[in-house]
């Protein structure tokens, strides 16, 4: 499952730590604070690129097939994204194997697996995204070439400020952040449309914020002149 990625990620991690180690960035001369811009965050986001770590209670080995099916607590990482369900099965690139190589024993494969192509998930579906976007659903699958989740059954996200968005479907891109959801039903009086619950900003109310401009104070009392 992308061994040779992981290995080439750690080769290139080490590099860089061993050029960082000769040349420390407190020996580069900074620039001045007032030509400095002004800092932007980035957007959170998966790295498509680092390897898929697998995990759970049993593996069972398909070479044939080129899948590699875990159940029991099962769960997946790429870099700071999770994804948990009942079962995972990760599909592998089938590659055919060089002219002459035949299969040589019982029940050998005359293919070979490759990349990871695809993660199918089973049964209480709980993923977890870069951005703090939390998702439940029943099945979903993630496709590694175009970097998306999509889960299925009674499906429910809720992002990092509580919003909440339920239906039937939701595909979700790892890396812009964007997708759709679906629902089962049309029509204004069916309830099982896609819903969304946004709170809005948290302002003061009318009271908290006259108090705040001074509106609702009273106006200070005036001394009597000395007699």
């Amino acid at each position: 499952m992308k061994l040779s990625l992981a290995k080439i990620s750690l080769t290139a991690l080490a590099l860089t730590a061993a050029v960082l180690a000769v040349h420390p960035a407190a020996a580069q001369p900074a620039a001045p604070a007032a030509a400095q811009p002004a800092a932007k965050t980035p957007a959170v986001k998966s790295d498509p690129k680092a390897p898929v770590d697998i995990t759970a209670d049993q593996l069972e080995i398909h070479n044939n097939d080129c899948e590699y099916v875990y159940t029991g607590s099962a769960e997946a990482l790429q870099d700071n994204s999770r994804l948990r369900s009942d079962i995972l099965i990760g599909h592998l690139e089938k590659v055919a194997k060089p002219k002459g190589v035949a299969a040589s024993a019982k029940g050998d494969s005359s293919n070979a697996c490759g990349d990871l192509v695809s993660v199918e998930a089973k049964g209480n579906v709980y993923y977890v995204a870069a951005d703090g976007r939390r998702v439940h659903g029943d099945n979903g699958i993630y496709d590694a070439a175009s970097t998306t989740i999509t889960i299925t059954g009674d499906v429910s996200a809720v992002d990092a400020s509580n919003n909440v968005m339920r239906g039937t479907k939701m595909v979700y891109n790892t890396q812009t952040g964007e997708g759709h959801v679906e629902g089962g039903d049309k029509g204004p009086s069916a309830k099982n449309r896609p819903r969304g619950v946004f709170y809005p900003k948290n302002n003061q109310t009318g009271a908290q914020a006259d108090n705040a401009s001074g509106q609702d104070q009273p106006a200070p009392k005036k001394k009597k002149a000395a007699q």
